[in-house]
């Protein structure tokens, strides 16, 4: 058994796992999420018969007799965020077993690598050891939930076991009620939502998909999207929104806006060239999250707010 750092792995693909994806056998053969299998892919940690292969090959069909080679590499459970005692932490509100704290955009909600700086989860355990080793575990310590890198806001954390595991159920079972501003390209003038299924369209970099409801039964991965919005302030030619998503999906927010006509200024993945190029980040902010005795919310980032005022001035 592997400590710090894991032993190399020699496998072989058996007659049961015949017609197994690369990612997915290695997941399955390493006790590891895909996500983690598809890192090693891209690290170059992983040979198949012989040869070195990269993480193009995650989707590799195998065959039995096939002999996959993995390089030493450290445990997901094993691996540990670096604290970051200067990095900058605000704290909006706290209670027994959780925290929840402000998210500035581009910044990360935790590592990928150990020694991976600037995240917010390296500014939480500076201040609050206990964190670590905390629901996933490893660089995902206390880490209750997302945000994607350039969406700010309220974000929990967990620093015990038993409060990461009630949150964890609360957000599967979609209790949590988050509320979210966008600002949005076009004038939404009415209240609306929507019951979607979305599904991957892409990994790297992450992209989803509205999947048309004729095949969703067919479709690999499709996860239904529940959310409401209501405008806010309606511009010249453009809508501060306010979102109430009901699930929790990659992307879903701004997938689900662009789909209905109506992308985030700044969304340089689902908008048009015009509406991405309105804003330097997509214009996403998380501003409250709350669940029983929990509850937190973040005033606007500075450059969301700003852009507000330019658009009200502009008419």
């Amino acid at each position: 058994m592997g400590t710090a750092a894991d032993l190399a792995r020699r496998l072989e693909v058996g007659e049961e796992q015949r017609g197994r994806r690369l990612d997915l056998f290695l997941a399955e053969s390493l006790a590891l999420s895909r996500a983690q299998a598809r890192r090693l892919l891209a690290r170059g940690a992983v040979s198949v018969d012989g040869s070195r292969v990269g993480e193009s090959a995650k989707g590799r069909i195998l065959q039995p007799g096939t002999r996959v080679e993995v390089l030493p590499f450290r445990r997901p459970e094993h691996e540990r965020a670096r604290p970051e005692p200067s990095a900058p932490l605000e704290v909006l509100a706290r209670g027994g077993g959780w925290l929840a704290v402000d998210k500035a955009a581009g910044r990360p909600v935790h590592p990928l690598a150990e020694d991976e700086a600037g995240t917010l989860l390296s500014a939480a355990l500076a201040r609050h050891p206990q964190l670590q080793g905390v629901g996933e575990g490893g660089l995902r310590s206390g880490v209750v939930h997302r945000l994607d890198v350039d969406t700010s806001g309220v974000l929990l954390l967990a620093t015990n076991e038993s409060c990461w595991q009630r949150l964890r159920e609360a957000f599967r079972e979609h209790r949590v009620e988050k509320v979210y501003r966008a600002l949005v390209a076009g004038r939404l003038t009415s209240e609306g939502g929507a019951d979607v299924a979305l599904a991957m369209a892409r990994h790297r970099p992450a992209r989803v998909r509205v999947v048309p409801r004729a095949e969703r039964a067919r479709a690999r991965g499709a996860r239904r999207c529940v959310m409401s919005w209501r405008p806010l302030e309606v511009y010249a030619e453009a809508t501060l929104v306010e979102v109430r998503p009901v699930t929790g999906f990659l992307h879903q927010i701004r997938a689900v806006l662009a789909y209905r006509g109506f992308p985030l200024l700044g969304d340089r993945r689902y908008a048009s060239p015009d509406a991405a190029a309105a804003a330097p980040r997509h214009m996403l902010h998380a501003t409250r999250v709350a669940f029983e005795e929990i509850a937190a919310e973040s005033g606007e980032a500075a450059d969301f707010a700003e852009l507000r005022r330019r658009l009200s001035a502009s008419g």
